[in-house]
């Protein structure tokens, strides 16, 4: 694809070809916008900007479900791959809860649509990311107040600091009792994912096994 004078560079990440197939187009219609790569996975993403997208890399639409990578370290993953020139994050998903925004933006995305969201609604929406700015659906719009509230009250935050956002809430499954398929279910992650945070986890609390870690987050008042 011939570059475009002034254009933002986007890159999308999405396990679904026609979803990708459809986006495509809208960005060769876009005058101000060019498509700079495309993968399927997250994982897949990452090897290719690391390979380098060229110099206009501006804006990466996400949609992370159905890899092994959480939105943390993709997003960790893209700053450092990318430290001369800050790229945002815009997460494009199906899973429009509360749960899932605040994963998102805990993680340092831009901003939130859902995949139901209007062409007419997400085009401007990721120049508005592109510019410095923070977009969300209009389903989420009216949500915003109660899903930042939640934000800060996402458990095992103040008693753990030590952990990420994700690892509580892999913990707080823990001390419920949930398995690790069931959280991987819960979170809309991979249960090698959990298993990774879950041996994080081990490690940051000084415990053998996830037992022990389950008691110490009851006693702190998560699991209820």
């Amino acid at each position: 694809m011939a570059e475009r004078a002034s254009s933002m560079g986007i890159f999308l990440v999405d396990e679904h070809p026609l979803f990708r197939t459809g986006l495509r187009l809208k960005l060769e219609e876009a005058h101000d916008m060019e498509l700079v790569g495309e993968a399927a996975t997250g994982e897949e993403a990452l090897r290719q900007i690391r390979r380098g997208t060229g110099p206009n890399l501006d804006v990466i639409l996400v949609d992370l479900s159905p890899s092994d990578i959480s939105e943390t370290e993709f997003i960790q993953a893209i700053a450092k791959a990318s430290p001369n020139r800050p790229t945002r994050v815009l997460v494009v998903s199906a899973a429009e809860s509360d749960e899932a925004v605040i994963r998102a933006m805990s993680a340092g995305a831009h901003g939130f649509m859902g995949k139901t969201a209007p062409w007419e609604e997400l085009m401007p929406a990721i120049r508005l990311v592109a510019g410095g700015g923070v977009a969300f659906g209009s389903p989420l719009a009216a949500r915003m107040e109660a899903i930042f509230s939640a934000v800060r009250r996402i458990p095992g935050h103040s008693v753990f600091p030590q952990l990420t956002t994700r690892e509580a809430e892999v913990l707080d499954l823990l001390a419920r009792g949930y398995g690790n398929r069931a959280i991987a279910r819960a979170l809309y992650v991979a249960e090698k994912t959990v298993r990774n945070h879950v041996t994080h986890i081990l490690a940051k609390l000084q415990v053998h096994d996830r037992e022990m870690a389950a008691a110490q987050a009851r006693k702190a008042g998560m699991g209820v």
